[in-house]
């Protein structure tokens, strides 16, 4: 459902952040209607499908500033949700996921 209209590279990206995800330990995915949400305890990513790329959304204790982040806003005194734009399986890095990571620990 949330690949059906999405190029090939954009499901080999949402592979690469699985991947990267599990390597941290407990991941659910809880696919919902328009996105896919990886969830520890809680939720520390979602998902949004596009034609030509993902919208990745992490939770972080603090704004991350970088060139990389399509959009930040402060959901609380002390969250933050990051959300990137990816192409590509290659931008599933190691800075992503760093990222990934420390969303991943706020989220037990």
């Amino acid at each position: 459902m949330h690949f059906e209209k999405s190029a090939p590279e954009v499901r080999a990206t949402y592979e690469a952040i699985l991947k990267a995800s599990r390597a941290l330990g407990k991941v659910a995915v809880e696919p919902k209607k328009t996105s896919i949400h990886l969830v520890r305890e809680s939720a520390f990513a979602g998902i949004a499908t596009r034609k030509d790329a993902l919208i990745l959304t992490l939770k972080s204790a603090a704004e991350i500033r970088s060139r990389r982040v399509a959009k930040a806003e402060q959901a609380s005194a002390k969250r933050w949700h990051m959300e990137f734009r990816l192409t590509s399986p290659a931008e599933v890095d190691r800075e992503l996921r760093k990222w990934l990571a420390r969303s991943w620990e706020l989220s037990d």
